[in-house]
């Protein structure tokens, strides 16, 4: 074979300096169609793995059970969802003892009907995070360990004692020198005594760090808001028995929340895995979404590749006739074409994947984030842009090595 593939690839670089400005144009719709591709695929791992910290933070095994739909709640709920009857003490008790998948069950309370706030001559914290919490409460939130001091009691619940569980970030704000436990804080004008702090749940949708909360017993709560009447109810399943504990407590609310046999809960049970399918159904729109934006970009650089391709084999027909002339063989010349066109969208993959990377690396910098392209998407970037190239090269290279040498040796 007359003509090496390096010797070609040498070409292929000459061929492409020559025309730096054709060149660019092509390579940016390469570089825009597989940067989506590198982009959405960092951005998609690095969300998977948030929220799967997030469930290992939220407890794998637990459920969340509240007499409302959706999020906190507005004076735009429908009618029936209003006038669904409260979740009760008796309710939580009922599920403990009648579902036999279910290992532990608490209960809090928050009064969101005014903004709360924790002071001390030193500082104060507003816009708490305030609940009047069982003492089981740190068992069923992975997230609820005590860094000093001791957790609510039992004696405190029955006696509605007045003591407090500041949240690891409330603690300095009103004992910036330490040492918060056996000090008092004043909650909504009453005093309260401090007995432990809670540590900072880790993970958390974007508000990991901010830890507003502020834990008393559930029934000096109870004691001091007489209107908190909305309970709200979390079970901790035994391991790997999730799906069964929220079977068997659908079934036993229904009966007790006289829920007709056709009739639609009037409550809802959510666990973490239910947040993970609702945000991979997000994930897969986007990925679609992302997969048709990088095709059109694709498809620009594609026909780009295909027009300078062309232009270049009317260009060089008097060389391609020479070679043919002095014995290139067909191949040769469709390789050296291919090989052109693969060189200009490979350059486009690479120009990509450096600038993906270079982005992932802001944000990651900017922000508590830890995406990063992932191995495969670097490789599936490249492994397009240069099978652009092949596609879109083929015609062309095919057209040069059909040349007639005796034509192409007269052309002008």
């Amino acid at each position: 074979m007359a003509h090496s593939h390096g010797e070609n690839l040498k070409q292929a670089m000459d061929t492409l300096r020559a025309h730096k400005m054709r060149s660019a144009l092509t390579v940016f719709g390469v570089v825009l169609g597989v940067s989506v591709i590198m982009l959405v695929a960092a951005l998609i791992t690095g969300f998977d793995d948030t929220i799967q910290e997030n469930i290992k933070q939220f407890g794998a095994d637990t459920a969340f059970v509240s007499r409302w739909d959706q999020g906190p709640h507005g004076n735009t709920r429908p009618l029936e969802e209003r006038l669904r009857k409260p979740l009760t003490l008796a309710d939580a008790d009922a599920l403990k003892d009648g579902c036999p998948a279910i290992k532990n069950v608490t209960v809090f309370l928050i009064w969101w009907e005014q903004n709360h706030t924790v002071r001390t001559k030193a500082g104060e914290v507003t816009a708490i995070d305030f609940r009047g919490v069982q003492p089981n409460f740190g068992q069923v939130y992975a997230n609820a360990a005590t860094l000093s001091g001791r957790f609510i009691s039992e004696g405190d619940d029955i006696h509605r004692e007045k003591v407090v569980m500041l949240g690891e970030n409330v603690a300095p704000v009103l004992f910036p020198e330490g040492h918060p436990v056996g000090k008092d804080v004043l909650i909504d004008g009453s005093v309260f005594l401090v007995i432990g702090v809670v540590e900072k749940p880790k993970g958390g949708f974007g508000m990991g760090d901010e830890d507003r909360r502020v834990l008393i017993p559930y029934s000096t709560f109870h004691k001091i808001y007489p209107g908190a009447y909305e309970n709200n109810i979390r079970f901790q399943a035994y391991p790997n028995m999730l799906d069964q504990s929220v079977d068997q407590a659908t079934e036993l609310l229904r009966r007790r929340r006289n829920v007709a046999y056709n009739a639609k809960d009037n409550f809802v049970i959510r666990t973490a895995q239910q947040e993970v399918q609702e945000f991979h159904s997000i994930v897969g729109m986007v990925a679609l979404a992302a997969v048709v934006l990088s095709s059109v970009g694709l498809l620009i650089g594609g026909v780009g590749v295909m027009n300078i391709m062309l232009v270049s084999v009317t260009e060089r027909t008097r060389e391609i006739g020479i070679r043919k002339a002095i014995g290139a063989k067909s191949k040769d010349i469709t390789w050296q074409f291919l090989l052109e066109a693969m060189t200009l969208t490979g350059a486009g993959g690479i120009i990509a994947l450096i600038l993906v990377n270079g982005l992932v690396l802001l944000i990651r910098l900017t922000l508590e984030w830890h995406g990063s392209v992932p191995v495969w998407a670097a490789a599936a970037g490249l492994i397009v842009s240069v099978s652009v190239g092949l596609f879109f090269g083929v015609w062309p290279a095919m057209k040069a090595a059909k040349l007639d040498p005796v034509e192409a040796l007269r052309y002008e």
